[in-house]
């Protein structure tokens, strides 16, 4: 049988069209013509001040922090279920990342540790909308807002999800977006800053061009404009052939959210009443982008079992995403327990806009076997199974 794969993205003739045309002209390099459009289309969709898009949303982590104004010695409180970039962010700047624990129903950072989780050296948050599920946004904007913290949404998974009827990246003073090959959106690699504050954005767009500005604004003035080096930057610029992509790509976020969400829908009809998994939980006042599904394995069973099992038919599958806190990278004494044990239990399945319902169906079907193949006695605490490694599930779930 044909192989289906985790992740696929939805890519095709009008974003080579888009390309051709980005070929045919005079700049292909970043913060050009393209870019320039989907900034401006960007910033109108998400009704946010400015919008500078860049190579990565680590990259827009990075440059947010800056931005803020983090500083070595700064505590900056992270979400721990979660591809670790924003911890990354933090430690990029001599800071140090504080691991909040999570939901156990959502995978969202829980507001509570947020709070529990405040001191004296603590300067913002980032919160993640992990697999593309919104966080709790109005409590944590009161945290914050009442604490005198920045708060920064890390919307790398979430394009088109919404929270209270507002769109996921704009949910914060400040959303970064991904544009990576699994995203609800995508040129392949790529990402975007979205701020509410003009000077934050205008801050992030010198920056992300070694601090010198646009080049193409500069070679369109009459003469020998010579760029100044004002700050200490970086070369997070986006393409225009990437940015010529995610124009066409914006345009169909409905579109291809719609064929998630029926992957999605047909997904919770078919395994309802599976005891050996619990479904993914979506509370009511908001939507979820389905970047991934994860479903989480009762104790009992052997994830690293179901997981070859599911390879061996050409289904892929992965571990969903990390406990940050327990990356040896971080060597923390913190402790997260709920975010540890959605990272030992948590299994992700295909999800992306090229899935039929009937490769849906056929994902259950191989599923229900495999949890019945290897179950056994409560199985406790396990450590890391092999399939957590995998180069499949690299930047998968965050």
């Amino acid at each position: 049988m044909d192989p289906i794969p985790l992740v696929h993205a939805s890519l095709g003739k009008k974003e080579l069209a888009a390309v051709e045309e980005v070929f045919s002209s005079d700049w292909t390099a970043g913060q050009g013509p393209r870019g320039k459009a989907l900034e401006v289309e960007l910033a109108e969709r998400y009704g946010v001040a400015d919008a500078v898009t860049l190579s990565s949303c680590a990259a827009a982590l990075h440059l947010a922090l800056l931005a803020l104004g983090v500083k070595p010695g700064d505590e900056v409180i992270v979400a721990d279920y979660t591809f670790p970039a924003p911890a990354h962010a933090a430690h990029y700047l001599g800071a140090v990342p504080v691991f909040a624990d999570v939901r156990p129903d959502t995978g969202t950072i829980d507001p509570q540790a947020v709070a529990d989780l405040i001191g004296p050296r603590t300067v913002g948050v980032i919160a993640v909308d992990t697999v593309g599920l919104p966080a709790d946004y109005a409590e944590l904007l009161a945290i914050t807002e009442r604490h005198g913290l920045f708060l920064v949404e890390d919307a790398a998974c979430a394009v088109g999800a919404t929270y209270q009827g507002r769109p996921a990246g704009a949910l914060a003073p400040v959303g970064c977006l991904s544009f990576h090959g699994r995203k609800g959106i995508t040129s392949g690699e790529g990402g975007a800053l979205l701020a509410a504050d003009p000077a934050v954005g205008a801050d992030v767009r010198l920056r992300s061009s070694f601090g010198i500005g646009s080049i193409f604004d500069k070679s369109q003035i009459v003469g020998l404009p010579i760029p100044e080096f004002t700050e200490i930057g970086y070369n997070y610029k986006l393409s225009d052939i990437a940015a010529a992509i995610l124009q066409v790509q914006l345009g169909r976020i409905e579109e291809l959210l719609e064929r998630r969400n029926t992957v999605a829908a047909r997904y919770a009809e078919l395994l309802k009443d599976e005891e050996l998994l619990t479904l993914p939980h979506v509370p009511a006042d908001r939507t979820h982008a389905w970047q991934s599904y994860l479903v989480a394995l009762d104790p009992r069973v052997d994830r690293a079992g179901v997981a070859a099992e599911l390879r061996a038919q050409g289904i892929g599958c992965g571990h969903g995403t990390w406990a940050s806190h327990l990356q040896p990278v971080y060597r923390t004494k913190q402790t997260c327990p709920v975010s540890a044990d959605l990272f030992r239990r948590q299994l992700a399945i295909p999800m992306h806009a090229e899935l039929t319902v009937d490769q849906a169906e056929r994902v259950v079907t191989s599923l229900r076997a495999a949890l019945r193949n290897n179950t056994g006695p409560h199985r406790g605490p396990a450590a890391t199974s092999p399939v957590d490694n995998q180069p499949e599930n690299q930047e998968g779930a965050s």
